[in-house]
This record gives C-alpha cells, sequence and structure tokens, in this order.
C-alpha cells in the first residue's frame, strides 16, 4: 500500500537510511529536519496531503513529544511512528500523546515496514468509518470523497460553487458512478449540512406511486417527502424516469429564475443516467423543468475516465467490507491484483467495484486480496495486452513481415520482462490522456502538463529520480512543477 511518508529526524544518516527503506517498499518519502519545519511543512495549505510520519522523539529545535502535542491539537488525522533512544518509558509517553507505535533507533527495515503497514490500514479503516458516520449525520462533505483524478477536478470545482448556493443542481453520468455520494457531499458542504437530505428513486415505482411518495396522498397531513425535507435538500434519483404528469406538477413548484428552489424552503439535487436534452428533443421530458435544473450541471465521469481513483476507492471498500464481514485479517491489496483493478474498464462503475471487492474479500486465504481472488477479472489476453505485462523483445520477435508486433499469447512472457513490468504501475500503452474536455475543445497546456507527471509519478512508484529521467527534465524542475499543481505524489495510480 504505497503512501506519502513525512520523515522527521534531525540525523541525516538516519533520514537517508529509512528513505531507502521505504522507497524500495514503492512508497514517496518526504523529510524534515525539525519538529518546526514538519508543521510548516503541513500547514500549508496546497501540500500533497500526508498519510503517515516518522518522528524523532530528541530534535534541537522542536522535540518529538512537543509535535506530537501540535498534531493533537490540530487534529490531525494520520498516524504517527515515533522513534527514540531514549528508553521505553519516552516510548510510552509519546504512545499516551497519541503516537500509533514506537520504534527503537535503530529500528531494522523488517519492523518499521510492519508499523508502517499496519499504521495504514488502521487509518484506512478509520477514514472509511469516519465517512460512513459522516454520511449517516447528512454531514458527508467533499473534503471526504475520493477523487483526485485530474478527470474530476472540474467535478469538484462545480460541486463547490453548488454547495455555496442554493440552486438546483443536475448530475449527470453512467449508471453506478457515485451520484447519490455526489448529491450528499453537495449537502453535507453546504449550509444545510446536518438538515434532512430525502432520496427519492423516481424509477422504483408506478406514476401514483412515486407522485405520492413526493406530495403526499390527496387528503393526508403528510406532505410527502417533499415536507420531509424541508430546509434541507431533496435528492431525485433517475429523474429522467419520471412521467409527464409528475414532471408537471414538480415544476409546479420549482421557480424559474436561477434563484430557484422548491417550494418549502427545499434544495433541490436530481440526477440521471439519461441524457435529459436528448429525452426533451424526443418530447419525454418538461422543457420548464429541464431549464430548472440544467443550471448548473454536473457530469460524473465513468470509473475507467478517472483510474487514478481506484486505489484509493478500492483501498477504502476494503476497510470497511473486511471489517463489516469479520474478515479483518484481510488489510490490503498486492500490486499485481491492483494493477488487474486499475486496468479494468468497470462497466458497471463503482458499484460495481464494491461489489467486486466483496467478493475478493470472502475469497482470499491471505492477509492481501491477490489475483486470484478476483476471477470475475481475471486477466485476458486484451487485459494482458492492456497493463502491458509481455516482453517487447518477445513481441518484436514475432515480427517478421514489418508489420504492428503481436505478443505471444503463451510461453512468451520472460521472467526478467514479467519483474520489469511488476516493479511498476502499468496502463494501457496508449490514449491515456485525453486531449480534448467533455466538450470536445482541447485542454490547455498545463493541465495536460499535470495529468502527464501524476501519471509518470504513479507510473514508477514515486521514484522521482526515475520520473525526472524519464520525462527529460530535472528533479529540481520536476519538485517545483509538483508544488505549482498541488500534485500528491504519495498516492499512485496503484499501490
Amino acid at each position: 500500500m504505497a503512501a506519502h511518508v513525512l520523515v522527521v529526524d534531525d540525523d541525516a544518516a538516519e533520514r537517508h537510511h529509512i528513505e531507502a527503506i521505504l522507497e524500495n517498499q514503492g512508497h514517496f518519502v518526504e523529510s524534515m529536519s525539525g519538529g518546526e519545519a514538519a508543521l510548516e511543512r503541513l500547514a500549508k495549505p496546497n501540500a500533497a496531503p500526508v498519510s503517515a510520519m516518522i518522528l524523532d522523539l530528541v530534535m534541537p529545535d522542536l522535540d518529538g513529544m512537543a509535535v506530537l502535542e501540535r498534531l493533537k491539537r490540530q487534529a490531525v488525522r494520520f498516524p504517527v511512528i515515533v522513534q527514540t533512544e531514549a528508553g521505553r518509558d519516552a516510548s510510552e509517553s509519546a504512545l499516551r500523546a497519541g503516537a500509533f507505535d514506537f520504534l527503537v533507533k535503530p529500528a531494522s527495515a523488517e519492523r518499521l515496514k510492519a508499523s508502517l503497514a499496519n499504521a495504514l490500514k488502521i487509518s484506512a479503516l478509520e477514514s472509511e468509518i469516519q465517512r460512513i458516520r459522516v454520511s449517516r449525520a447528512g454531514t458527508l462533505g467533499l473534503a471526504d470523497i475520493i477523487a483526485r483524478s485530474p478527470a474530476m477536478e472540474r467535478v469538484r470545482r462545480l460541486c463547490e460553487r453548488a454547495a455555496r448556493s442554493t440552486i438546483p443542481v443536475l448530475i449527470e453520468g453512467d449508471k453506478g458512478v457515485g451520484k447519490e455520494v455526489l448529491a450528499r457531499a453537495i449537502h453535507g458542504s453546504s449550509q444545510r449540512r446536518g438538515r434532512p437530505f430525502v432520496t427519492v428513486h423516481c424509477g422504483d415505482s408506478f406514476e401514483a406511486g412515486v407522485e405520492a411518495a413526493l406530495f403526499g396522498e390527496p387528503g393526508a397531513k403528510n406532505g410527502g417527502m417533499i415536507s420531509e425535507a424541508a430546509g434541507g435538500t431533496l435528492f431525485l434519483n433517475d429523474i429522467g424516469a419520471l412521467s409527464a404528469g409528475v414532471q408537471a406538477k414538480l415544476v409546479e413548484m420549482v421557480a424559474d429564475s436561477g434563484k430557484a428552489q422548491v417550494a418549502g424552503d427545499v434544495r433541490l439535487i436530481a440526477a440521471t443516467s439519461r441524457r435529459l436534452i436528448d429525452l426533451l428533443s424526443e418530447g419525454r421530458f418538461d422543457e420548464a423543468l429541464f431549464n430548472s435544473l440544467n443550471v448548473l450541471p454536473i457530469w460524473l465521469p465513468p470509473l475507467k475516465e478517472r483510474r487514478t481513483d481506484i486505489p484509493g476507492l478500492a483501498r477504502s471498500f476494503l476497510a470497511r467490507l473486511s471489517a463489516e464481514t469479520g474478515r479483518r485479517g484481510v488489510g490490503g491489496i498486492s500490486p499485481q491484483a491492483m494493477e488487474l483493478l486499475v486496468a479494468h474498464d468497470w462497466p458497471q462503475n463503482v458499484h460495481e467495484l464494491e461489489h467486486t471487492i466483496l467478493r475478493a474479500v470472502m475469497l482470499c486465504q491471505g492477509s492481501e486480496l491477490a489475483p486470484q481472488d478476483f476471477p470475475s477479472i481475471a486477466p485476458s489476453r486484451g487485459a494482458m495486452d492492456h497493463i502491458g505485462v509481455f516482453a517487447e523483445k518477445d513481441a518484436a520477435a514475432e515480427n517478421t513481415s514489418g508489420g504492428v508486433a503481436v505478443p505471444r499469447q503463451n510461453g512468451g512472457h520472460s521472467g526478467a520482462a514479467r519483474a520489469s513490468v511488476a516493479d511498476r504501475i502499468s496502463f494501457a500503452r496508449y490514449g491515456v490522456t485525453r486531449l480534448l474536455d467533455e466538450r470536445g475543445e482541447m485542454r490547455q497546456i498545463g493541465a495536460l502538463e499535470e495529468e502527464v507527471i501524476r501519471f509518470a509519478i504513479s507510473h514508477y512508484r514515486g521514484q522521482m529520480s526515475e520520473v525526472a529521467r524519464r520525462l527529460g527534465i530535472g528533479r529540481s524542475t520536476l519538485y517545483r512543477k509538483i508544488r505549482d499543481y498541488g500534485i500528491a505524489p504519495g498516492e499512485p495510480a496503484v499501490s
């Protein structure tokens, strides 16, 4: 499980020792020589998020105990592993102050790896529990959404704008992409957080059932779900399935201006997997209702267009599902299994990924999910081509006609080629970066450069020297661009 680890130690030799161990594990390591420098780094608003910290207890400027106290006051959520030569008493004091674990200097590579692995597993589980808790309380926010891929950047900006307003929002996207979760995050980031969030699945029932659910039975005191959502948010899922009669009645309750709200101070968020513009052109959707909803449309891309979100989503599902199924011993995903997950196209999107992780948890015989635990996405020839696990020299050897080399299907993989590919993250060889945006316009150079750098960091598992060499730039230039783009190199596409 790759992570962004902050190492804080005034001993340069010790820092380099830890860096070598963790980078060999595929982690991205950032080092600081003292407590003050570490706190200043964590205070930077656009800095890459830290997954864990290795902290020396004895430092000249600000010692480890003081750093722990400051982190506790700031409610920092990542685990801290302390290092000390001062003995068991100091270590126990650090644990009481909030440290996850302690290491006695000089710590062995095995002890350090095991401690960090345990810390990351527990942190993932706690994060997922926190997400569940805030979701049930109606306070799930945009910061809780796992959406750090370049494809989700525009979605995040639109959601932030939606959270600051009260206008209706339309979320469009394929089935299973997480439209309801995004709607809850908008609600939880708005001034209505903590107020009712009421969901109506418009395609679940016949027309009379949906109408009664929304507006209440005629003559009844209960005003339906619209009344239940007073002061909060009404989420209409699959709004394209509403009949013309229900649409017309809903239009009566929505103002025509850009500041429209459902009567009774209810904020309206609608979602659809059917393009409403197409339904409108076919005469199957009310034009007035469409105009009210289309003030702030948000397109949520399918999972195959945001592959760098797959590892984070997979780890989050694993943390929750292993606990729910009583299989807490399953705490990780092997790099080979993660390659399969990232390479898969996920036609049913996030919903399919969640159920695939659940099946894998139940099948798993070890402490981490392996490729054999994912029989539904076992690598066919197409998948093998997609993740590039064939030897180029074998493919070239077969190219006797001067055409495009075709990899061997059986027996064409040399051990060296397999090992070299397993050491880094693999994606489709072509077509990873999109040149056009969702409107068909050219994307800006800066956005393309940022996506290339993110991909390279993921592809080479945070090995920054290799990233810089492959991109043809100096390391100082690479680090400057990382800071400029606010890239989080500790969260590679495949962990």
